[in-house]
C-alpha cells in the first residue's frame, strides 16, 4: 500500500503494485447502504478539507441509523481504551456516511454550516435528517493527522430534528465573541473538556474573536489545538524542580511502539520516529527515520518530519510532568510497526503516551542504563536511534550539577 499517492482510489492496480487495497476493503465492507434521504445520529463527527483552501468541503460524518453511543465512531480517547484494532477503527469509520457540502471557510450565511457548527457543540448523540444529492461513492482519505474518512457524499439538506445538549461552558465560550481562540481552547482545557471536542468547534469555526472567526481543516485543528494547550501547560512545567534521576516509560499500541525516556535537565523535547517495512506510508525495505526537536524555549517552525504526532505526545509528556510538578528533558522514541498497516491519527498516540506516562516507570542512575533497558523492547537497534539524537549529544556534552 502506498497511501500517499493513490489515497486508497480504486483501481485495477494500486500505487503499490497490488490490485487489492486491504484498507478499502474494510471501508467496503463497511459502507452501510442509504437511500438519499436518511436519518442519522451526530455527533460523532465534523471534517474539514484544506483542498483548494479557502474554499473547502465541509460536513457532518454520522451512522445511517439512530445510535446512542455514536460518539464512539470517532474519539481516539474511546478507542483506546476499548482497545480497538486497526481493523476494528477502519469499521467504525467506513460505518459512517460523510455528508458534505462547499464553503468558504468564512461564509456567515449558509445553512449547512450553522448545522454542522451547532452538531460540534453537541456532547451527546442527537438524531438528525439528512437529504443526499448523490448517494456516498466508495472513497477515502487518509493523512498522518485526522482519523480516516470516507464514503463521501454531496449534501443538500441536514436538519436536527432534537434539542441537541450543549454543555454551558462550550455555550459560554463560543457565545463570546471577544475571546480570543487560544485562551478559549485553554479554558476548555481546564475544565476538562478532551483534545477531540475541542478539535471539533476549532474546526467549526466557532472559536476566537467575532471577526476572526473562520473554519478550520481538521488536520490543521488537531495541531493547533495540540500545540496551544501543550504551550500553555509546559509554562507551568518550566518553573518546577528538576527530576533526579533518568526515568524510562513504554507502551504499545496498534503497532506503535513507545519507549519515553525522561532526563535530570531542563525542559527539552525530542521525537524520533523509525517507520519499518510494511507499516503505514512505507511499502519500501528500508526502514525511514524521522526525528524533530525543541530547547528550553520551545521552536519557531513546525515540526515538518514528525509532523502532528509531534504536538500530540508532548501535551501527553507535558500533562505528567505537571501532575508530578517536575521538569525534565523528553526523547521519545517510536517505532512504527507492520501491525500498524494504516493511519488511524495522532489521537491514538496521544492516548498511547497518556498510558505509558500513568504506569510505574523504571528508574536509573546513568542514561546508558536507561537506553540499555529501553533497547530490550525496541526492534530497531537503540543505537540508530541515539546516534542521531540531539538531545542525547547536548545532554553528553553540556554537564549538570547532578553530574558532579
Amino acid at each position: 500500500m502506498d497511501c500517499i499517492r493513490c489515497k486508497g482510489n480504486s483501481g485495477s492496480k494500486f500505487s503499490c503494485k497490488r490490485g487489492f487495497c486491504p484498507i478499502l476493503q474494510q471501508f467496503r465492507e463497511a459502507l452501510p447502504k442509504v437511500n438519499l434521504d436518511f436519518n442519522g445520529s451526530s455527533p460523532p463527527d465534523v471534517f474539514v478539507g484544506q483542498f483548494n483552501y479557502p474554499n473547502v468541503f465541509a460536513g457532518i460524518l454520522a451512522p445511517a441509523q439512530h445510535d446512542d453511543t455514536a460518539g464512539r465512531l470517532s474519539a481516539p480517547e474511546e478507542w483506546f481504551k476499548e482497545h480497538l484494532g486497526v481493523h476494528d477503527i477502519l469499521q467504525r469509520r467506513g460505518s459512517m456516511i460523510y455528508s458534505r457540502f462547499s464553503s468558504n471557510i468564512k461564509s456567515n450565511n449558509d445553512k449547512l454550516k450553522e448545522v454542522m457548527q451547532e452538531v460540534s457543540m453537541a456532547q451527546k448523540p442527537c438524531d438528525m435528517e439528512f437529504h443526499l444529492l448523490k448517494k456516498p461513492v466508495l472513497a477515502m482519505e487518509l493523512n498522518n493527522h485526522s482519523s480516516p474518512i470516507g464514503n463521501p457524499a454531496p449534501l443538500k439538506k441536514a436538519e436536527i430534528t432534537e434539542n441537541p445538549f450543549i454543555p454551558k461552558k462550550v455555550d459560554s465560550v463560543v457565545s463570546d465573541n471577544g475571546l480570543k481562540s487560544v485562551e478559549a481552547l485553554t479554558d476548555l482545557y481546564k475544565h476538562e473538556y478532551s483534545v477531540t471536542s475541542m478539535v471539533k468547534l476549532l474546526t467549526a469555526g466557532l472559536l476566537g474573536s467575532k471577526l476572526e472567526r473562520k473554519m478550520v481543516p481538521t488536520r490543521w485543528a488537531i495541531t493547533a489545538v495540540d500545540d496551544i494547550v501543550s504551550k500553555d501547560v509546559l509554562k507551568k512545567v518550566k518553573d518546577y524542580p528538576w527530576i533526579n534521576e533518568y526515568r524510562v516509560y513504554h507502551d504499545e499500541y496498534v503497532g506503535n511502539h513507545y519507549e519515553i525516556i525522561l532526563l535530570p535537565r531542563q525542559w527539552s523535547y525530542e521525537v524520533i520516529e523509525a517507520k519499518m517495512p510494511g507499516s503505514c506510508w512505507n511499502t519500501g525495505m528500508q526502514i525511514f527515520f524521522m526525528k524533530d526537536n525543541e530547547g528550553f524555549y520551545g521552536r519557531k517552525t513546525y515540526a515538518s518530519e514528525v509532523t502532528g504526532a509531534y504536538y500530540s505526545c508532548r501535551l501527553a509528556v507535558a500533562e505528567h510532568l505537571d501532575s508530578i510538578k517536575r521538569q525534565a528533558s523528553v526523547l521519545i522514541l517510536r517505532e512504527v510497526r507492520d501491525e500498524y498497516f494504516a493511519p488511524c491519527g495522532v489521537g491514538i498516540l496521544r492516548e498511547t503516551v497518556r498510558s505509558a506516562m500513568s504506569k510505574p516507570f523504571e528508574a536509573f542512575n546513568t542514561i546508558e542504563d536507561a537506553l540499555k533497558a529501553a533497547s530490550t523492547r525496541l526492534r530497531i537497534p537503540i543505537s540508530q536511534f541515539s546516534e542521531s539524537s540531539a538531545l542525547l549529544k547536548e545532554a553528553k556534552t553540556q554537564k549538570t550539577l547532578l553530574a558532579f
